[in-house]
């Protein structure tokens, strides 16, 4: 055999394996998934979202009320993981 059939066959015999390791590993992802449903987080009773909803209903009364204010402090402390009992 001349060196140039050699490596057409170890090209095919490359591109096969990289394709069946792709088919392989995308059928693991699919299999992982469908095995663990996500579940999605929502607290039963939040005040806070409550609020955020009241104030939401307002419209452009929200800007002057002071407890939505409020509301709004405490949302960005909690998404900015921030303690507001006083000490961060």
């Amino acid at each position: 055999m001349e060196g140039s059939v050699l490596a057409r066959i170890a090209a095919i015999v490359f591109v096969a394996i990289a394709i069946t390791a792709a088919v392989v590993e995308m059928g693991r992802d699919e299999a992982g998934q469908a095995m663990r449903p996500a579940a999605p987080f929502l607290p039963e009773n939040d005040p806070l979202r409550v609020e955020q909803r009241r104030c939401q209903e307002l419209g452009e009364a929200t800007a002057s009320d002071p407890g939505c204010l409020a509301v709004w402090a405490e949302t960005r402390d909690r998404f900015l993981g921030r303690d507001r009992t006083g000490g961060e």
